[in-house]
């Protein structure tokens, strides 16, 4: 089976939408008394919240990869990275890395998630969607 790739004519995610947290693999030991953990999981997902702007057609392209590509969200898909995929290599002082020509060497990255709770949502802003929703980036 191959798995489906987040389409490439999507815009890149909102930076203002972006929002991630670490899964809680904590469980408490005792209710009473200083807190206590152990690991509920051997391993943990990033749970990442992601928005995306669209026109009619791009939420008509969203929609289609949702519904179809990833069976209304069950299927793993991957994606770029939105915090690192195409973005250029720096030194340690924060110079980019260039090839022999001169041009930025860009990073790639990319994420083996599924779709999160809740479903992902929408909103009309002006003529234009925004598409909300959350992603569990798998370890």
């Amino acid at each position: 089976m191959t798995l489906p790739l987040w389409p490439a004519a999507l815009p890149d995610p909102l930076r203002a939408a972006y929002l991630s947290q670490r899964q809680d693999i904590r469980l408490r030991r005792a209710a009473n008394g200083p807190p206590s953990f152990r690991r509920r999981y051997s391993s943990n997902a990033e749970l990442v919240t992601l928005g995306i702007e669209v026109t009619r057609t791009g939420k008509a392209l969203f929609d289609q990869f949702y519904d179809l590509d990833t069976r209304q969200g069950t299927l793993p898909f991957k994606m770029p990275d939105p915090a690192t995929d195409g973005r250029p290599l720096l030194t340690e002082g924060g110079l980019p890395l260039l090839t022999e020509t001169g041009a930025p060497i860009l990073v790639s990255a990319s994420w083996l998630c599924v779709f999160g709770e809740p479903v992902p949502s929408e909103r009309i802003v002006g003529g234009r969607f925004e598409i909300t929703f959350n992603v569990a980036v798998m370890p």
